[in-house]
């Protein structure tokens, strides 16, 4: 029988046994369950009640109190199902007692019996006069807590003799709640795997998954690998087929060590945490004192400063009268300062304005000198693409009607594209003149057509010349229609000399 410390669940008069039914699918029910007082030399039967979910369950234990052995349980059940099948984690059944002041006893486990649906026995002792029956399923036998997987609980007793026994109502228990049967990495039983491996060795397998997930495998190194060392002796003898009392042996050692390396985990996880907290309680209180220690010292700068300021404040007193008077004096003295500065602000302004328009003048005159000197070159190389002029606005090229397919179209003849990639060349090689492109035609068609033609052609020589190199940001385009003839429309030929496109090199300066 394995006792653990008694543990107080809480403070009512009673043991109230909250079965949370298991954590596959079943709805958590309030159940309750009686404490029995059991009278000394008195033999009393206890009938043990199932779940809903294994109502073939059964169980019936002979009890009975002694001076000598204390109560001796003579425990049978049946119809037991595979633990595995409650989900993972499950690998045995242990009986348990629970005394009305939370002491909890591990009275030992439940061995089964076959494969499948089980029958067995149990007969232990405790010292304890007054306690409720249960059995849960457990990992393995050496568990400390019962799990909330409650299998069977006693129900009313019945003495021999026909006598009364007394029974206490109880406080509420939950049992051991932890994440460990919900955890992804807690080891599942196969069917495969129950019928064949010796149930010591799955419980072997468990204890040491619980003393890992306790953190066993940083806070108990030693202790971890004693166990599975014992394991590995267990599974090795098991596999040589030696004999079962010998796997038993191993395979209970591997879970004793087991469970002294999670014992051991959780008791060095608990006090690592403890000094932790201690640590940083020792921390924030150093940087308490540190503070306060700061915080008197600034007091102290503080008086020092203000003893200092005092004194100054009465040496300033008596000089206030001459401060007044130089503050006056000094505004006075940076009004006009002030004033001197902007009137030479202002003054070097015009003078820098004046200097820069002269500097652009000269540079205009110096570019215009230069287009000037060299525009008798770039009127002879435009004069092979049509009529050149120098007037006014600039250089003028007059672009003949055989430049274009046909009379009143916007599209260029065969011929036209040498011309126009050579045009194009020496107004890209001349950055220095803007271009505008007008187009006029002769009055033959509405006012609206001829403007829509001759923005079209307009529009295409820019397009050519954009598409041949020459900068979008260089092209004016107008398109006049009829509206600016050179000669009368009266004849063929004047209409054919009045269809024309002017391309004026304006000069940017």
């Amino acid at each position: 029988m394995i006792n653990t410390n008694p543990v107080r669940v809480t403070t009512i008069l009673s043991i109230l046994f909250l079965f949370a039914v298991n954590i596959f699918a079943q709805v958590d029910v309030p159940r309750s369950t009686k404490a029995i007082t059991y009278p000394l030399d008195e033999d009393v039967s206890v009938v043990f009640r199932g779940t809903t979910r294994f109502p073939r369950m059964s169980g019936n234990a002979k009890i009975k109190r002694t001076k000598k052995n204390g109560t001796e349980i003579k425990l049978a059940v049946s119809k037991m199902p595979r633990p595995f099948e409650l989900g993972a984690g499950y690998a045995t059944y242990v009986l348990w007692a629970i005394s009305p002041n939370g002491q909890i006893d591990n009275l030992g486990e439940i061995k089964r019996r076959g494969f499948f649906e089980f029958d067995s026995t149990i007969s232990v002792t405790t010292p304890l006069q007054t306690f409720a029956l249960i059995i849960t399923a457990e990992p393995h036998f050496l568990v400390t807590r019962p799990s909330q997987e409650i299998m069977l609980e006693n129900l009313r007793p019945s003495a021999k003799s026909g006598r009364s026994i007394p029974t206490t109502t109880a406080v509420q228990y939950f049992g051991n709640s932890s994440d460990y049967f919900r955890d992804a990495r807690t080891p599942e039983i196969a069917d495969i795997n129950y019928r064949k491996t010796p149930i010591s060795i799955l419980q072997a397998q468990q204890a040491i998954a619980l003393a890992k997930y306790a953190g066993a495998e940083q806070d108990a190194k030693d202790e971890l690998q004693e166990a599975q060392t014992f394991m590995n002796n267990a599974e090795n003898g098991w596999q040589a087929g030696r004999e079962e009392e010998y796997v038993d042996i191993a395979a209970r050692k591997a879970i004793s060590a087991a469970v002294q390396a999670e014992t051991t985990a959780n008791a060095r996880r608990e006090a690592r945490e403890k000094r932790n907290v201690k640590l940083r309680q020792d921390a924030e209180l150093r940087d308490a004192e540190d503070k306060y220690a700061d915080a008197q010292r600034e007091i102290a700068n503080l008086r020092d400063a203000l003893a200092g300021e005092t004194r100054s404040l009465q040496l300033s007193e008596r000089d206030k009268v001459n401060y007044v008077n130089q503050i006056k004096d000094l505004k006075a003295e940076n009004a006009r300062l002030r004033q001197e500065a902007e009137d030479a602000r202002i003054q070097l302004a015009q003078i820098q304005a004046k200097q820069r328009a002269i500097e652009e003048a000269q540079a205009r005159t110096r570019k215009q000198e230069q287009l000037e000197a060299n525009s008798g070159v770039l009127m002879k190389s435009l004069s092979r693409f049509g009529a050149v002029d120098k007037t006014e606005r600039g250089i003028e090229l007059i672009l003949a009607e055989d430049y274009w397919s046909g009379i009143r179209v916007s599209s260029f003849s065969d011929s036209s594209d040498a011309k126009l990639s050579g045009l194009a060349e020496v107004l890209a090689n001349s950055p220095d003149y803007n271009v505008v492109i007008e187009s006029h035609t002769d009055n033959s068609g509405t006012p609206a057509e001829l403007e829509l033609l001759t923005e079209e052609r307009a529009r295409a020589v820019a397009d050519k010349m954009m598409s041949l190199g020459v900068t979008a940001s260089r092209l004016e385009i107008k398109g006049f229609g009829a509206t600016v003839p050179i000669v009368p429309n009266s004849t063929r030929a004047n209409r054919a000399k009045n269809r024309r496109v002017k391309v004026v090199l304006v000069p940017n300066i």
